[in-house]
């Protein structure tokens, strides 16, 4: 009985199911959703089919009837209406059936349906008040979306403004205290006029009978699905009691669906848990083996200063080694020992060894620095100084004295003692 397609042809409707593997619910939700450029959240599986219907394999529908004329002058006004009724609706109805010929609907193009909603809802406030039910400002497919991620029951109000009964049923049912209450504190509330385009596509998806028109969808195996209908003038404790009996024939569905929504959150949230301790102990392994790395960089960089240390350290020893032969070579030969220009010299090493040589008065001394230099026992830098008085003689060249003196210009006598005195740590 239930027709949810919101499509006038039947080609194109069965068309539209077998795109959505007849799951009528997807396909109205996916043909509302086209005309908003909103994605569908609807996607249960192919293997499932669509179940739209309480546990009696029906819909549940309530529909309040008009009371019937009572006593002789009711029945009179009745029957003398009656007529005049027939032939107004009938050529309305050809009217309207002519109209859509010359001039296609225009509530069929939705450009605003969140305007839609948003005026509704203002016009409804100036005309009744706003003393009513929180509508949901926004459009089917998101109040679709919200009670279904909410895991809520989503109420919907068909808002027919030329009915005979809308005006009563808004002032006297909807904005109750009591059915506002109910209705605040249980579900969500969508609600639109016909006369919009918003209002009116959704009217095409749920079919109406008559107004006022109330629908209760929720989550049913997945999918948001149509359980119960209300239609007619209905009265407040009526309303309540229509919805409280819905909602309680459907309420182990909407448990089953918290449990296991609950049970894939648990197993999000175990999965998220494994993950950060597996990333966690990933991070912390990273971080050793860096340290590891960085240590054997660090011990790498350590030997290798060590080896270029030794290498520098041998290479310098080398030269020096050379050096002390160059030098040794280019010693001038020792006076004889009667040669009456010969200087006798003794030199106190810094180990304490004593070193003997004649040079002659005649030489420079630099000749004198360059024989100590070539000794083994001698260190690498050194300075000579004699013992009194204290002074140590200019062996090398400077940028005041670039020719250093003589044996006897430097006041040497024809024995000597000289101290050699250690400046490596210098």
């Amino acid at each position: 009985e239930l027709d949810l397609t919101g499509l006038e042809s039947m080609d194109q409707c069965r068309r539209t199911l077998e795109q959505h593997n007849w799951n009528i619910e997807a396909a109205v939700q996916d043909r509302l959703n086209e005309q908003e450029g909103v994605p569908s959240v609807f996607n249960p599986p192919p293997s499932r089919p669509l179940q739209v219907n309480t546990a009696d394999h029906r819909v549940y529908s309530y529909i309040v009837s008009r009371p019937q004329p009572r006593g002789l002058l009711g029945w009179s006004y009745y029957l003398i209406m009656l007529p005049f009724r027939f032939t107004y609706y009938t050529l309305l109805d050809i009217f309207r059936f002519a109209l859509r010929f010359i001039r296609p609907d225009p509530r069929g193009r939705v450009t605003d349906p969140v305007g839609d909603v948003v005026s509704f809802i203002h016009s409804f406030e100036e005309k009744y008040g706003r003393s009513h039910p929180v509508f949901y400002q926004g459009t089917y497919s998101q109040a679709l979306n919200d009670a279904k991620r909410e895991l809520r029951y989503l109420l919907v109000y068909l808002h027919g403004e030329d009915h005979q009964d809308t005006d009563d049923f808004c002032r006297n049912t909807l904005c109750t205290e009591e059915v506002l209450t109910f209705i605040n504190t249980r579900m969500l509330f969508w609600a639109c006029s016909t006369s919009r385009p918003e209002g009116y596509r959704v009217s095409q998806a749920l079919r109406e009978n008559t107004y006022p028109f109330l629908a209760m969808i929720m989550l049913k195996d997945r999918k948001m699905t149509v359980v119960g209908r209300l239609e007619g003038l209905i009265q407040p404790e009526d309303l309540v009691n229509q919805l409280t009996f819905i909602m309680e024939a459907n309420q182990t569905y909407l448990m089953s669906e918290r449990l296991e929504r609950e049970e894939r959150n648990q197993t999000q949230v175990l999965r998220q848990q494994q993950d950060e301790a597996y990333l966690a102990s990933l991070r912390a392994d990273q971080e050793k083996e860096r340290k590891r790395r960085e240590e054997q960089e660090q011990r790498r960089q350590e030997e290798e200063a060590a080896r270029q240390s030794v290498l520098a350290e041998e290479r310098r020893r080398r030269t020096l080694e050379e050096e002390k032969e160059r030098k040794s070579e280019c010693l001038p030969p020792e006076p004889a020992l009667d040669d009456p220009d010969s200087v006798k010299i003794v030199f106190k090493l810094p180990n304490d060894t004593r070193v003997e040589r004649r040079f002659l008065f005649s030489q420079s001394l630099t000749v004198i620095y360059d024989f100590l230099f070539s000794l083994r026992e001698t260190p690498e830098k050194f300075q000579i100084v004699t013992n009194f008085p204290r002074r140590v003689l200019p062996c090398l060249p400077t940028e005041e004295q670039p020719n250093p003196p003589t044996l006897k210009e430097a006041g040497l006598s024809r024995s000597e003692v000289l101290f050699v005195q250690d400046l490596t740590d210098d």
